[in-house]
C-alpha cells in the first residue's frame, strides 16, 4: 500500500472494518476521475457520514456512487449531497440515507442537471413530510410512513418516467392514501394496480435518456459537432414554460418530448439541434444594446429564419419536420385591441419557411421577398438580418403594439432556442452571460493499478423489478500460490490425464483448411511455385508466396469457469480425505490442462461476496493466457470465505464472456450451495436474482451450466438454470467427472 493511500486511509477515519476493505478500490478510481479538491471533499464527505453513527451502509453507498454522481453533474454537487444527508439525519426518517444515497447515480444518469438533482432532494424532502404521521396536525415523533419505499423504487422509476411524471405518481400516492399508510407503502413499492396504472399514465413522450446517444451521434455525424446535455424539468414553471438554449456549459433541452401529429418525440429532438447546430455554425453575435425589444424581436425571427435556409441547402429534409412542428398563424386572426406584433411576426416566420404560406399582406410579402433576395445574392450575414429586422419594425408598427394584452396564440415555435448566444452586450445587465466553463479534472497519476468498482442490477422478485447499481463487484488477480502443487495434482491423475488425451484427440478439430499464398509454410504450394518459376525464366518477378500451410477448421468456443469461493467451501465432506476446495481445485487443473490440450478460448476465475457492497471476483486465467506458471500459481493459492451473491457474478462473467469472438460460448458454473449472503434476509431473493441473470445471458447467446456439490441442490438449482444442471453425488469422483462433464458439453 503506497504512502498516499495510507495517508487518506488515515483522513478517512473510519473504523467499519468492510469501509476499510473496500477503500482503496473506491478512492484508486475516484483519483482518475476528481481533482484534489473533490477527492478531499469525497473524503470529508465519507468521514461525516461514519461519524453520523448511523452504521457502515450510508459509508458505503456514498463511496462507491458518488464520484461518478460528480463526473455526470459537476463537483459542487458533493457538497449538496452531504448537506442534504446531514438534514435528513436530524429527522425522524434518518434510516432513509443510505436508500437516498443509493438512488443517486440512476438520478444523475437520468436527470444529467444539478439542478434537477436539487429538484430530486426537494421532492424526497417533501415526501418524507407529507407522508409522516401526525398528530392534531402537528408533526410527530415518527418516521416517514413510505419514504424508504419511494427511494428503493426511484431508480427504476427514472428509467421510465420524466422528473415531472415521476412528481406527479408521487402527488398521486400522498393524495390517495393519505389515511391509509400499508396502502401508500404498497404504492410506493408498485404493489397495487392503480401505481402501476398511474406510473402508465406518466410514461408518455420520448425521455431524453433514452435517446441521448442517438442524438450525440446525430450531432457528430451530421453537424460535425459535439455538445453537453443539460436536461430541464418543464413540469415546474407552470406561467413561463423554459426554452431551450445553449451556452458554456451545453444545450439545455427538455427531459421529455411528447409526440406530434406527425412528428416523433425523437425527431423534435433532432429539429431542435438541428436548429441550434446551424446557429452555432452560421450566427456571429451583434451588438444588442441600441436595439429596441421589437427590434431584437424581428431580428431574431430574420436570424433564425436564415440559418434555417442555409441549413436547408445542406439537408433538404430539415424543411419538412421544421415546417411539421411549425406553427401556422391564421391570418387576421389578431383580435382588436391586442398588441399583434408576436402573430406577426411568427406569419412572416412561417411564410419564409413555407413557400406554400399562402398569405397575402402586402407588408409581409414585401419582407419575404427582400429576404430571398439577400440570400440569393450568397453573402448573407446576422448583419444583414438586423438591417431587414429594423427596417421590418419601422414599416409594420402601429401604436397597439404597445398595449398589455398580447396575442400569444400560434406564436411559440418550441423547436428554437431562444438566441442568447447571437447577442453581445455591452452594459452589464440581467441579459448578460459570464462565461463559466466547466473545470475538468487533471489527469491523476495512478500509482497502484485498481479497477473501478463495477455496478450491477439485482432483481427483487418482490417488486418485480430491478434495484440499479445494487451490487458492487471489484475485481482482482488472484493472488499466487505454489505453481509446483498443480504439477504434483497432474501428476497424480497421470492415470486419469491419459485417458482424457485420447477423448481429447477424437474432439479436436479434423478438418483441415488449405492457406495457400504463404511465404513460409509446412508445404510447397506447387501450383503457385511452377507459377513463380515460368515468371523467373520469362524474366518477370517471381511470386515469393510458393508456399501453403493448414489449420484444423470446425471448433469455435470460448468458456468462462466460474469457481465459487465461499467459506462453506472449506468443509470436507463425509467419507473424504479432502475438503471441497481442494476436489475443486484438482478438478480445475485437469480440465485446465485438458482444455489448453484442445485449444479453445477459456479463462478461470471465482468470487465471493461480504454483501451487495463487496463482491470479490477474482481473475484466475484470462482467455488470452496460456496454461503457464502464472495461471498455475494463481489456481495454487485458491482460498474459500465470505457468502455466494451468485448473479452478481454471473452477470460480470457474462460481460466478458460476451466480447469473446465464438460460435459457441459457455458459462460453467461451480458451485456448492445456494445463493446467499448475510445481508440478504430472503433466501429467495438471491435465488430469483441468480434466475434472472441466467435468463439475461441466455438473450445474449450464452450458455450457462452449473455443476454443484450440494446433494440437496434439488430444491433450487432447478429455479435457477432450469434443466442445465449436474449434481455430483460423489464429491471424490469431481476430478474425474468435470473434464469429461466439460467435452459432453462442447462436441
Amino acid at each position: 500500500m503506497n504512502d498516499t493511500l495510507v495517508e487518506e486511509i488515515k483522513a478517512l477515519s473510519c473504523g467499519f472494518a468492510h469501509v476499510q476493505n473496500v477503500f482503496p478500490d473506491c478512492f484508486a478510481y475516484a483519483q482518475k476521475r476528481l481533482t484534489p479538491a473533490a477527492q478531499t471533499a469525497y473524503i470529508d464527505g465519507a468521514r461525516s457520514l461514519c461519524k453520523m453513527g448511523r452504521g457502515e451502509e450510508p459509508v458505503l453507498a456514498f463511496l462507491e456512487e458518488i464520484p461518478d454522481v460528480a463526473v455526470l453533474l459537476g463537483e459542487d454537487v458533493i457538497a449538496d449531497v452531504i448537506a442534504f444527508v446531514q438534514k435528513l439525519t436530524r429527522t425522524p426518517s434518518s434510516k432513509a440515507i443510505t436508500p437516498f444515497l443509493q438512488s443517486l447515480a440512476a438520478a444523475a444518469r437520468a436527470l444529467e442537471s444539478r439542478a434537477l438533482l436539487n429538484e430530486y432532494f426537494h421532492l424526497t424532502w417533501q415526501t418524507m413530510e407529507r407522508t409522516s404521521p401526525k398528530v392534531h396536525g402537528i408533526d410527530s415523533m415518527y418516521p416517514s410512513a413510505c419514504l424508504i419505499e419511494f427511494l428503493k423504487t426511484a431508480p427504476f422509476l427514472f428509467g421510465t418516467l420524466s422528473f415531472g411524471g415521476l412528481r406527479n405518481w408521487v402527488d398521486y400516492g400522498v393524495k390517495a392514501y393519505a389515511s391509509d399508510p400499508d396502502r401508500q407503502r404498497k404504492y410506493f413499492l408498485l404493489q397495487t394496480a392503480d401505481s402501476r396504472a398511474v406510473m402508465q399514465r406518466e410514461r408518455h413522450g420520448t425521455l431524453f435518456t433514452d435517446s441521448e446517444r442517438q442524438l450525440d451521434l446525430y450531432l457528430r455525424g451530421l453537424w460535425q459537432t459535439a455538445a453537453n446535455f443539460v436536461p430541464y424539468s418543464l413540469a415546474f414553471d407552470e406561467i413561463r414554460k423554459p426554452v431551450p438554449y445553449f451556452d458554456a456549459l451545453g444545450v439545455h433541452l427538455p427531459d421529455v418530448y411528447d409526440d406530434m401529429p406527425g412528428v416523433r418525440g425523437v425527431d423534435r429532438y433532432r429539429a431542435l439541434l438541428a436548429h441550434i447546430s446551424a446557429h452555432r455554425q452560421w450566427t456571429t453575435p451583434v451588438i444588442a444594446d441600441n436595439l429596441s425589444p421589437f427590434q431584437r424581436m424581428a431580428v431574431e425571427v430574420f436570424e433564425d429564419s436564415r440559418v434555417e435556409y442555409l441549413a436547408m441547402l445542406r439537408y433538404p429534409g430539415l424543411r419538412k419536420l421544421w415546417a411539421a412542428i411549425h406553427p401556422t398563424p391564421k391570418e387576421g386572426a389578431c383580435p382588436q385591441g391586442h398588441s399583434c406584433i408576436r402573430h406577426r411576426l411568427y406569419m412572416l416566420s412561417r411564410a419564409l419557411l413555407d413557400p406554400q404560406h399562402g398569405y397575402t399582406n402586402a407588408d409581409l410579402l414585401d419582407f419575404v421577398a427582400r429576404f430571398h433576395a439577400e440570400m440569393a445574392a450568397g453573402t448573407s450575414s446576422t448583419a444583414n438580418m438586423v438591417t431587414l429586422g429594423v427596417q421590418y419594425i419601422a414599416k409594420t408598427r402601429i401604436g397597439s403594439d404597445l398595449g398589455a394584452k398580447i396575442y400569444f396564440e400560434d406564436t411559440v415555435v418550441d423547436y428554437r432556442d431562444d438566441n442568447r448566444l447571437m447577442w453581445k452586450f455591452i452594459e452589464e445587465g440581467d441579459e448578460e452571460e459570464f462565461d463559466v466553463q466547466p473545470k475538468k479534472a487533471p489527469p491523476a497519476e495512478e500509482t497502484e493499478h485498481r479497477l473501478p468498482p463495477r455496478l450491477y442490477p439485482e432483481w427483487d422478485y418482490g417488486a418485480e423489478h430491478y434495484r440499479p447499481d445494487w451490487a458492487s463487484v471489484y475485481e482482482h488477480l488472484h493472488p499466487m500460490g505454489d505453481a509446483s502443487g498443480i504439477d504434483r495434482i497432474l501428476a497424480k491423475h497421470s492415470v486419469l490425464a491419459k485417458q482424457l488425451k485420447k477423448i481429447i484427440d477424437l474432439l479436436k478439430p479434423q478438418n483441415k483448411v488449405r492457406i495457400r499464398y504463404q511465404e513460409e509454410g509446412a508445404e510447397l504450394d506447387l501450383d503457385v511455385a511452377i507459377r513463380s518459376l515460368i515468371d523467373y525464366k520469362s524474366g518477370a518477378v517471381p511470386d515469393p508466396r510458393i508456399n501453403m500451410s493448414h489449420r484444423h477448421d470446425g471448433r469455435s468456443i470460448a468458456v468462462s469457469l466460474l469457481l465459487d469461493l465461499s467459506a462453506s467451501l472449506a468443509d470436507v465432506p463425509e467419507g473424504c480425505q479432502q475438503s471441497k476446495l481442494e476436489l475443486s481445485q484438482e478438478a480445475v487443473t485437469l480440465l485446465g490442462w485438458a482444455i489448453e490440450q484442445m485449444g479453445d478460448k477459456f479463462a478461470i476465475s471465482g468470487f465471493h461476496s461480504n454483501t451487495r457492497h463487496e463482491v470479490r471476483y477474482l481473475h484466475i486465467k484470462g482467455y488470452s493466457e496460456h496454461w503457464d506458471a502464472p495461471v498455475k500459481a494463481r489456481l495454487a493459492g485458491m482460498q474459500a470465505g465470505y457468502s455466494t451473491r451468485m448473479g452478481a457474478a454471473i452477470r460480470h462473467a457474462g460481460h466478458y464472456l460476451a466480447h469473446q469472438q465464438a460460435d459457441k460460448k459457455l458459462l460453467l458454473i461451480l458451485t456448492d450451495g445456494e445463493p446467499a449472503d448475510i445481508d440478504s434476509k430472503d433466501p429467495r431473493l438471491l435465488i430469483e436474482d441468480a434466475r434472472i441473470a441466467v435468463r439475461e445471458l441466455d438473450q445474449d447467446g450464452i450458455y450457462t451450466y452449473c455443476i454443484t456439490l450440494d446433494p440437496k441442490a434439488g430444491d433450487y438449482v432447478g429455479d435457477i438454470f432450469g434443466k442445465h444442471y449436474t449434481v455430483i453425488d460423489h464429491i471424490a469422483r469431481l476430478p474425474e467427472q468435470l473434464p469429461k462433464l466439460f467435452m459432453a458439453l462442447t462436441k
